[in-house]
This record gives structure tokens, sequence and C-alpha cells, in this order.
């Protein structure tokens, strides 16, 4: 018999105050909200500064839509006597204290670690920074395109060796993000165990050089600098984007069994048996001659004849889809990635929804609502009771 969904989401009753800006703390507690954290995001006078990056529904920055859903907003100007102590005493009733503020920033108005654990000894904070608060660059401004080229990943993005590609979706921040959630939630067993709070210094940097994959590894046993690839990998071949007589299709033949059910499905059973090919070893030294073949057999038939064809054979393949064929792919709706957001003067706007489906939570098809400013200011106050 199968239990009942009770639709209690797994950090409901924890408290985050949210001091994040734009991206990579946004993007964490907007995680955290999903989650069932009440999030209260603290905001300066003049907002989020992504409540002014495009594009803009009916006047209001989806860019920011999308990021700010589940939260509720308040202003608080630190530099302002009863708005510092408003955050003072938001900080001794909430569980967690996230911000990426450069280091030194709340230091400077008198929240330093010293004094918040010894004010507030029970109190999780998590700080995201460019840097972190250690080392030579921890006062330098960062944003994702720095960490990216900083971090070697841009190194080995795109298809020439000094025709630099930035990744598409802002890795950097995003990556930042999710550690800090890991961080954050760890952070929150820890306390439990242990009675007290804790501190995360988290580092955009550190987060890129700990995605690097294997190119760290790579570079230490074969001496040589990783190069861009385009869509190919380093370590499995075939595993890349290839032509066909309409445009292009991804595949992946990650073991020698895949390998040879792939030949077998393009008629191609002498590349099983030819010495260039018979490992992965070799199909990677010897690529080039690999794709060539492989092309000369693809060229000859459309994509979807390929993909309807290959995906019988069990071979991991697919279409190279944009955003607009995303939207409409059965296993993305299916998975209810794809959420409306309905707010009045708002009806045509989707969000992504989150990839963690739990079996005790009912999915929502609409996305929460995400605050106008200081739209909550009220309602926050009377919650924690601050007069």
């Amino acid at each position: 018999m199968t239990k009942k969904k009770d639709n209690k989401s797994p950090l409901t009753g924890i408290n985050i105050l949210d001091l994040t800006n734009v991206l990579s703390g946004p993007f964490a507690t907007l995680i955290l909200a999903e989650l069932g954290a009440n999030v209260i995001k603290v905001e300066k006078p003049a907002g989020d500064d992504s409540r002014r990056f495009g594009p803009f529904i009916n006047g209001r920055s989806a860019y920011f839509i999308s990021l700010n859903r589940g939260k509720k907003s308040i202003v608080l100007n630190l530099k302002n006597k009863k708005d510092k102590e408003t955050f003072s005493t938001l900080l001794s009733k909430v569980d967690v204290l996230v911000d990426n503020y450069k280091p030194g920033v709340l230091e400077k108005y008198g929240f330093t670690w010293k004094y918040l654990s010894k004010k507030h000894p029970k109190l999780i904070h998590s700080k995201i920074s460019g840097f972190g608060e250690s080392g030579p660059y921890k006062n330098y401004p960062a944003y994702d395109i720095i960490v990216q080229a900083m971090g070697g990943l841009m190194s080995i993005t795109g298809n020439e060796r000094d025709n630099f590609v930035r990744v598409g979706s802002s890795i950097g921040d995003i990556a930042a993000g999710l550690y800090c959630v890991i961080g954050i939630l760890s952070q929150i067993i820890w306390r439990k165990n242990n009675k007290r709070g804790s501190k995360l210094d988290l580092s955009m940097l550190d987060c890129q050089i700990a995605i690097l994959e294997n190119a760290i590894a790579r570079f230490s046993v074969e001496k040589q600098t990783p190069y861009p690839l385009g869509t190919d990998h380093p370590s499995i071949a075939p595993f890349g984007v290839f032509k066909t007589q309409d445009s292009y299709i991804a595949l992946a033949a990650g073991n020698d069994k895949i390998f040879g059910n792939l030949c077998c499905a393009l008629k191609l059973s002498s590349l099983r048996t030819d010495p260039l090919f018979k490992s992965n070893l070799l199909r990677i030294k010897n690529l080039s001659s690999l794709r060539t073949k492989i092309e000369s057999r693809l060229i000859k038939k459309s994509s979807s004849y390929w993909i309807k064809n290959l995906s019988m054979k069990k071979i991991p393949c697919s279409f190279v889809n944009n955003i607009k064929d995303l939207m409409d792919n059965p296993q993305i709706k299916d998975r209810n990635m794809i959420l409306d957001y309905n707010e009045r003067g708002i009806d045509e706007l989707k969000v992504a929804g989150t990839p963690l489906k739990f079996n005790f939570i009912k999915e929502k098809k609409k996305s929460f609502k995400s605050p106008r400013l200081d739209q909550n200011r009220n309602e926050i106050l009377k919650f924690f009771k601050i007069s």
C-alpha cells in the first residue's frame, strides 16, 4: 500500500535570511525555498540588481522572477539605525544567514562571525564570494565570466584553442549556488549533532575548480595542457555531436558494447574489428578518422530517421534541442520541468521546475510567485513579532 503524500517539504520550519544579489546566492535560496524553507529576501533600497535585468514582462524582470520565486521581500538599509536593529532582531530568529557580498561588507556594519557566533550561537552562516575570505585575491571583484576564465573552464570550452567560448549558462554562479545548498544542508545536520551554528566560506573560483571533471587528473598524468574539443570527450569516443542529412545529433558510445551496437545500427560492422578502433583508447587516438566514417553514414539520412532507429537499439542519442524544442519535449513535460507562472498581469511566463522529485511531496503545476520590492515587510515583521 502506497503511503499518502503529506506534502510537507524537507525544510519546512527552517527560516532563511537571504542577503544575496543577482545569481549565485538567489539561485541557492531559490532551491531552499523549493525545499520548503521560509526565505526572507533582504534587499537594499534600490532592490536586487537583477530587478533591472531584461527581458521584462508587464514592467517586471523575468530574470528576477525566475530566481526569486517563493521568497518574501523586505528592504533594509544597514546604514540606517532602525533597519540595522530590525536586521539584528531577524538574526536572532532565523536559522540560516546567506550572503554573497564581497568579504568585509557585513563586517563593516559590525556583523563579524566572532560577533554573530557569540550573539547567535546556533546561527548558520553561508557566505558566497568570488574568491573566498582568504588568499591574495580575496578582495578582487568577480563575475561569472571572470571565474570561468580564471578557473580554466573557458580554456577547455569551444572548438579552437584560441577562440574562447563562455559556457552558455552562468556556470560560475550556478555551481556556487549548488555547493551553497549542499553546504547549508550539511550545516543543518552538523548543528543538530553539535548544538551550535557554523560558517561556510564558499568561493566561486573554488567551485569552478571542483567541477573541472578529470582535467586536473589528465594534466597530472599526461603532462599536456587540455584544450577545447568541441563536443567531443577527452576520455570517451565516439561521444559528441555528428552531422546528419538535415542537421545534427548527439551520440554517446560510453563502452565497447554500445560502440558495437552503434556500428551495427549504422551498418558499419567492419569498424568493430578495425585495429584503429578496437578499444576506447584507440578510438580516442584515431577520433578524426572515426568521425569521418560515422558521418559518412549519418549524412545519408535525416536526424529524425537516425534518432528513431538508434533509440530502438538503446543507443544513447538525441537531437540538439534549442530552447523552443525543449519546451515541447515530452520527457520534460512529463517530469513537470516547465511551470506556468501565473500572477496578475503576467500570464504567459514559463519558468523551470525543480528537478528534486520526492515521493512524499505532491508536485505543483504552477510556480510560486516572486515578491515585489519590500512587498512583505509587514508580514515579515508580524511573523517574527518585531515592532
